[in-house]
């Protein structure tokens, strides 16, 4: 299963340049980026970890492509994740967030319905992922 959060999530990966371009894209518009990592990615799960600190007034995309790079570095298997925030008054939200990195498999999710009263089913997502601990979810070597 293909995790599809996110900007482009129903494109493929893109490629470093392509990255690069939208970190562009987000610096031209003003926009603070942050570099954000998990490895729950369920779709209720908008709290990632934060690499460093947001990143205000770069001249250019160099600065956050170095940390993106670093973050998959030293998490190669968890989801990381280019978040640009749009400042600007009657705004002030998310404008982009795009994966940039993904764990070699993806599990997926169980959809687990339960009846209840009057005919009504209630849905709960859970991710396969989720039922090893935390910091163990993707291990490289498959446990």
């Amino acid at each position: 299963m293909r995790i599809t959060q996110g900007t482009f999530g129903f494109l493929p990966d893109l490629t470093d340049d392509e990255v690069a371009a939208q970190v562009q894209y987000c610096i031209d518009n003003g926009w603070a980026c942050a570099v954000e990592y998990t490895d729950d990615p369920h779709p209720r799960n908008t709290y990632w970890e934060m690499w460093d600190l947001p990143m205000f007034e770069l001249p250019d995309a160099s600065g956050v492509v170095f940390e993106i790079n670093k973050c998959i570095e030293a998490f190669p298997e968890h989801y990381v994740k280019l978040v640009a925030y749009d400042s600007r008054p009657h705004r002030e939200t998310t404008a982009l967030d795009l994966i940039v990195n993904r764990p070699s498999a993806e599990p997926g999710f169980r959809l687990e319905r339960t009846e209840v009263g009057d005919r009504r089913q209630n849905y709960t997502v859970t991710s396969y992922a989720a039922q090893k601990p935390h910091g163990e979810r993707y291990s490289s070597d498959g446990r």
